[in-house]
């Protein structure tokens, strides 16, 4: 065996660690940032239970002021001042984030600067899906376009 002379075990050391660090293993490498730009998770799909409560609660205590249709004509709404909100405008529905919906089904008209006549619903706080379901009920009101 012939004796390695110090240069040429340096350029070996040197080419063994090039390799190393230029092939580098995969599994190591960091992951990619996420971006900013990514899409938002989908949001949860609702509870068929919750949607049929929804659309029970609609017909019962929603429908005596905003109507059957939700056009603010319901039997309770001729001595309201002010009347009731039309849920099927266009206009409203493009104006109103989902959560001010939530907010005005659990909390009621007053606690978003609306008509106190319109009440809350604390029953509902423990129930995030029923209130996700009436605030859908409450989108499907208005006219396709």
């Amino acid at each position: 065996m012939k004796p390695i002379h110090v240069p040429a075990l340096t350029l070996l050391l040197a080419a063994g660690l090039t390799a190393v660090a230029c092939g580098g293993d995969k599994a190591a490498a960091p992951a990619p940032a996420k971006s900013a730009t990514q899409p938002a998770a989908a949001p949860a799909a609702l509870d068929p239970k919750d949607v049929a409560e929804a659309t029970q609660i609609f017909a019962t205590r929603c429908f005596t002021c905003h109507g059957a249709g939700g056009k603010g004509d319901g039997p309770g709404s001729a001595g309201l001042t002010p009347q009731p909100r039309d849920l099927t405008s266009p206009e409203w529905q493009a104006s109103v984030t989902d959560e001010h919906i939530e907010k005005i089904v659990l909390y009621g008209g007053a606690a978003v600067g609306l008509s106190p006549m319109m009440p809350p619903n604390p029953d509902f706080m423990s129930k995030p899906g029923l209130v996700r379901a009436l605030r859908a009920h409450i989108r499907g009101l208005a006219p396709a376009h």
